[in-house]
């Protein structure tokens, strides 16, 4: 009975002991330790402590500021103050002068906004800058049929000289690898090869040129092997140049693409010129005479039939095991070591109980069909593919659309240029499309907030000053025109403009005190001229560090830092004049 009590009561007994446990803890414990915790380690040593650290931070800081402070003052701010004193002592002078003679400074900037244009087809044209990624391939082939350990041997001695290379961090070699279109991981061809190399330093776009020129040179002395230079793909473009050349007739399509690379390989700046129209596998190719099968009363499909079970084997039956099927295949014996010769000793028929040989019947040539058939828009093609080296991807489309257009292809065969130049064609039109809503929204809004359609104009006026400083911004530091420019000329269109609306708001706000509308445009030109400057160098030395080309990548960064850059330093100092003309030509009002 005791043991019972005992087994029926212990889940009462361990929830007194619980609840016990709990209120000792919560109500007798935990406020003792955290009093003692508090009392004595926090009060007594954390916080004396940290105020002890605060104090000396403080102090040092105050002391770094301080010391900041006063070698600025003694360096920096007087080298500004200077500066713009004497800019202050000479732009009312330039402003009365321009002032006087505005018909002359109009007619000057629209020349030399007309002369920035004509430059602009000098520039060059990409569609996104080149950037030195460190990491390269180069796809080495071998003649078909060569063995793996002869691919092997060809380029280990490449492999060994590059390895002890001190510039490059990792080199291997891959043998054995897969055609372009060949996805299955069994049709691994023993006659490739692929080069991989990462460099140690990954910034570094000259000694990454003299690397691959180096690897490119030692390949090229390399008898009977084809190359193909590759880089990551970071991005969904294509081939910097494809050329796209339709024609049903094949041996028309192949001498077409002979031609076309040849001409191309004497562009500059075209390297590693290639046709996707490459020479197939040695194939055995049986032609019938129908005539002679007419006679002996053949059929060429029946023929046909029996060839391809004597060669290739015709499934009798299926073996099942377990949950697969096996076909058994009943074929001429030795079948898959027949001799080219032995082919047309093959019995295909019989007439009046005579055999009848394919030899009798059939011409049998050993020749190479193509490796791959290729359609774009419905229509038989090839493509000629192409890297860029040392140019920009619009002087060399217009240079291959030259060679094109004097090069008479065979037949009914065409070409045209194709890749990342109708990318870019393409990219630029939707850009433009952007620039002009960008500015069409600016001016929405700002006529909005000046109650006036002639005042925003005269600020709108900014923008073709900015594409005077893009234009000779990439002119002095060489960088061709691209996607990421545009972007740079997008974001203008609503930066250039605030130094026009600070300017333009504070002459409105004195012609509406009762000043003159010369004495006006005089006084918010000098009133203006400092937080102007302010926020154009500002912004300029915000985007300096991105316009040095600092770190990886900086190749897709630095051209549109450049392009801002130059578009606000030059729209600033012709704003401080050109606008205050601009609107007291424009402004009619008494």
């Amino acid at each position: 009975l005791w043991r019972v009590l005992r087994i029926i009561s212990w889940p009462v007994r361990m929830l007194l002991s619980l609840v016990l446990e709990g209120f000792v803890w919560q109500v007798v414990l935990r406020p003792v330790l955290v009093g003692f915790v508090y009392g004595i380690v926090f009060q007594r040593v954390l916080a004396p402590l940290g105020l002890f650290v605060l104090f000396i931070v403080r102090r040092a800081g105050t002391g770094a500021t301080r010391g900041f402070m006063w070698s600025c003052r003694q360096s920096i701010f007087p080298v500004f103050d200077s500066g713009f004193a004497r800019v202050q002592r000479v732009y009312p002078r330039l402003l009365d002068r321009a002032l006087a003679h505005r018909g002359a400074v109009l007619g000057g900037t629209l020349a030399v906004f007309a002369s920035c244009l004509a430059l602009v087809p000098m520039l060059g044209m990409e569609l996104i800058p080149a950037f030195t990624q460190g990491e390269f391939t180069f796809e080495a082939k071998l003649p078909d049929g060569t063995p793996l350990p002869v691919t092997d041997a060809t380029l280990a001695n490449l492999e060994r000289d590059l390895v002890r290379d001190p510039r490059l961090q990792t080199v291997f070699v891959d043998v054995g690898g897969t055609d372009r279109l060949g996805a299955d991981v069994n049709s691994k061809k023993p006659s490739l090869a692929q080069l991989n190399v990462v460099m140690r330093s990954r910034s570094d776009e000259a000694l990454e040129s003299e690397v691959i020129e180096g690897i490119r040179g030692r390949l090229e002395g390399i008898d009977d092997l084809d190359y193909e230079f590759r880089r990551p793909s970071y991005f969904s473009f294509r081939t910097p140049i494809e050329i796209e050349v339709y024609g049903f007739d094949m041996g028309e399509l192949a001498e077409s693409c002979d031609m076309l690379v040849r001409r191309l390989r004497e562009v500059p700046g075209l390297r590693d010129v290639r046709a996707s129209l490459q020479e197939g596998s040695p194939e055995v190719q049986i032609a019938f005479n129908r005539a002679r099968m007419s006679a002996m009363q053949l059929d060429i499909d029946q023929v046909s039939r029996t060839l391809r079970n004597k060669i290739r084997g015709d499934a009798a039956t299926r073996l099942k095991e377990r949950d697969r099927q096996i076909d058994i295949l009943v074929r001429t014996a030795n079948a898959d070591r027949i001799d080219i010769a032995q082919v047309g000793n093959l019995v295909i028929s019989q007439a009046e109980g005579i055999p009848v040989m394919l030899s009798s019947v059939a011409n049998i040539a050993v020749q190479r069909g193509p490796s791959q058939i290729e359609h774009l828009d419905q229509q038989r093609a090839a493509l000629i593919y192409a890297d860029l080296a040392g140019r920009d991807l619009g002087s060399v489309s217009r240079d291959i659309e030259t060679v094109l257009a004097a090069t008479p292809l065979p037949g009914s065969t065409t070409a045209e240029l194709a890749g990342q130049n109708d990318e870019l064609q393409r990219s630029f039109r939707s850009l433009i499309l952007a620039v002009v809503l960008a500015v069409f929204m600016v001016y929405i809004v700002m006529a909005s907030q000046f109650e006036s359609l002639l005042h925003p104009l005269v600020i709108l006026g900014t923008l073709p000053l900015a594409l005077i400083g893009v234009v000779l911004a990439l002119a002095v530091t060489g960088t061709s025109v691209s996607v990421v420019v545009f972007l740079g000329v997008i974001m203008l269109a609503g930066i250039v403009v605030n130094n026009s609306i600070v300017l333009v708001d504070y002459i409105n706000r004195l012609r509406q005190d009762g000043m003159a509308k010369l004495d006006a445009v005089r006084e918010a030109a000098q009133v203006r001229l400092r937080p102007i400057l302010m926020t154009t160098l500002t912004t300029v030395l915000g985007l300096l560090p991105m316009a040095l080309g600092l770190g990886e990548g900086a190749e897709i960064r630095a051209p549109m830092a450049v392009a801002v850059i130059g578009g606000l330093v030059i729209s600033t100092l012709l704003t401080l004049v050109v606008i205050p003309v601009f609107y007291s030509v424009v402004d009619r009002r008494a």
